[in-house]
């Protein structure tokens, strides 16, 4: 017969193994947890290093301060021309355009009248950091500076920025033109995000025809340092930058780099003459410290949780992919199998309109990428406040099948959501052998409660007297027909009944 002692020494090995089986697989978060290296300093007020391709925010100074940009603007003035101009157009020089700057602000020489491409125009205006040539871009895209810069405004919205105001496309001072560190970092990755941009941008020198003041065709020369290799502020992996200055604003500078698959961008805001050296500490912290890993495809199936409401739009289950084209980034000492996901639904203008959430991945509290859940082209995301679909991803995501087939697996699955289950699994366990063992030890008890009474009719029997007056009979079991419990006649009064009868 099975003791409660067994018992609870069966329930005690099974959890034990479970333990001992965690401890091994998934240690401790406070043990196994990876700290975010912040070995680095800069002088100026405001700075942030951010990885170009995941977003990911890898050093902040002030990151959400509002400064005044001054030419670094000339990036979001760029990127707008080029997504909305055509490159071979020619522009033509208002009077606004020459004479809508500040006295001795930097000029390439154009006066009212003169004629350019657009192309040419966007090499004078990044390189030489002409302010008129920025005028004359403006009015040419949007018909006046004052729509244009409603046309900057709405492009920053719709990247993100929350803290910025735009109100001329040259950056020259204004109570009303600021931005922030981590804004102006969301601009530069949109723009190097943009092929065309980074063929302007990352150019070194430029021939332009002759205008009013140069009659002969002149060069124009990149003013970031660091992209010149004769420069003592030269950076091996410099993509292109913007700098900037006013005595309002101080030296503000942008500067891309890529080194070994990782891409950043920095930004310096009122530096202080140090902006150089704030952007190379800043580039070597990011590239010695940090690497940049793929999102596969278990990032969702291994770490989203399996059952999510999702707004969508027509009654059947759609095919849900996820954008494995985007990053995360992460201490060159983490894991992959460190982070976890979340699903958002503050989604960007510009998302397409079949993007059902944003994947979002996070080192503890840090977002360190983002990743887009798209619905086939057919399914649309329903207005808000209409009943949602119940969908469950894990089931779901049948459009990755095949690299999960291959064993092309980025990321390991978390234990935030696995050792709930397994434990969960393990309750399962301990409850069934709790339940069978109580099941064997009632069968046991029922048998020897059987025996027993077998036992104690069988004595009853051995030590009764069948025909005792005490006794009316012998046990149901051993039970004799009425005729057999009468006293048997003598033989000579049946003889007698005989005779009388005869």
């Amino acid at each position: 017969m099975l003791t409660v002692l067994s018992l609870r020494r069966n329930i005690l090995r099974v959890l034990l193994s479970f333990v001992l089986f965690f401890t091994v697989a998934f240690p401790s978060p406070a043990l196994a947890a990876v700290s975010w290296p912040d070995t680095v300093s800069v002088s100026a007020e405001g700075a942030v290093l951010m990885d170009a391709d995941s977003g990911c925010v890898i050093y902040g100074k002030n990151l959400h301060q509002r400064y005044y940009p001054a030419s670094i603007t000339k990036i979001l003035t760029a990127l707008i021309v080029i997504e909305h101009c055509d490159l071979d157009d020619t522009l033509t020089f208002s009077y606004d355009a020459v004479h809508n700057v500040e006295p001795g602000s930097t000029s390439a020489g154009y006066d009212t009248g003169d004629q350019i491409t657009v192309r040419q125009a966007l090499y004078a205006m990044l390189l030489k950091s002409a302010n008129e040539v920025a005028n004359a871009l403006a009015e040419h895209c949007a018909g006046s500076i004052e729509a244009f810069a409603r046309m900057m405004n709405e492009k920053a919205a719709s990247l993100g920025c929350t803290d910025s105001s735009f109100a001329n496309p040259s950056g020259l001072n204004h109570p009303d033109h600021y931005t922030t560190p981590y804004d102006f970092a969301l601009i530069a990755q949109a723009a190097f995000a943009n092929p065309t941009f980074v063929e302007f941008d990352s150019t070194t020198y430029y021939e332009l025809p002759p205008n009013s003041t140069n009659p002969e065709p002149f060069m124009v020369y990149c003013g970031h340092k660091m992209l010149k290799k004769n420069s003592g502020h030269y950076y091996p992996g410099i993509i292109g930058g913007k700098t900037g200055y006013t005595l309002l604003a101080g030296n503000t500078l942008v500067t891309c780099a890529e080194r070994d698959g990782l891409k950043l961008i920095s930004v310096i805001m009122n530096g202080h003459q140090t902006h150089y050296d704030d952007t190379k500490a800043l580039l070597d912290f990011g590239f010695s410290n940090f690497k940049n890993e793929a999102i596969r495809t278990d990032s969702a199936a291994s770490l989203l949780n399996p059952e999510e409401n999702l707004n969508l739009s027509g009654t059947q289950q759609p095919l849900l992919t996820l954008d494995t084209t985007r990053s995360v980034t992460l201490p060159k000492k983490a894991a992959l199998s460190d982070i976890r996901a979340e699903l958002s639904y503050d989604l960007q203008k510009e998302e397409p309109s079949n993007t059902v959430a944003l994947v979002r991945f996070f080192l503890g509290d840090r977002l360190v990428g983002t990743s887009r859940l798209s619905a086939d082209s057919s399914v649309e995301v329903r207005p808000e406040g209409s009943r949602p679909v119940h969908i469950g991803l894990l089931r779901r995501i049948r459009a990755l099948g095949k690299q999960l087939q291959n064993g092309a697996l980025g990321l390991h699955f978390s234990p935030f959501f696995l050792v709930p289950a397994i434990l969960l699994i393990a309750a399962g366990i301990v409850w069934i052998l709790i339940r069978r063992l109580r099941i064997k030890q009632k069968k046991e008890t029922l048998r020897l409660s059987r025996q027993l009474q077998q036992s104690l009719r069988n004595e009853r029997i051995l030590h009764s007297d069948p025909w005792s007056e005490q006794n009316d009979g012998i046990s149901s079991d051993h039970s004799l027909s009425g005729s057999a419990l009468r006293t048997p006649r003598d033989p000579s009064t049946r003889r007698r009944s005989r005779r009388r009868g005869s």
